[in-house]
């Protein structure tokens, strides 16, 4: 019966690294979603005059 006892332990704390390296991967990820839409954000005006500048340039040459 100990045996049983002594495995169950050793499973539950293989598993405990792996729920906190888990847990810090899901925190990581949502830092970057964030980064991600804030760069977004910062980039979208500048690529909307950029396109303009592109299609005034298209339109000019063609």
């Amino acid at each position: 019966m100990t045996w049983i006892f002594v495995a169950v332990g050793l499973a539950v704390a293989g598993l405990v690294p792996l729920a906190v390296l888990s847990a810090r991967v899901v925190v990581a990820a949502r830092g970057l979603s964030r980064e991600i839409e804030r760069a977004d954000g910062r980039l979208a005006p500048v690529q909307g005059r950029l396109k303009a500048a592109i299609g005034a340039s298209v339109r000019t040459e063609g």
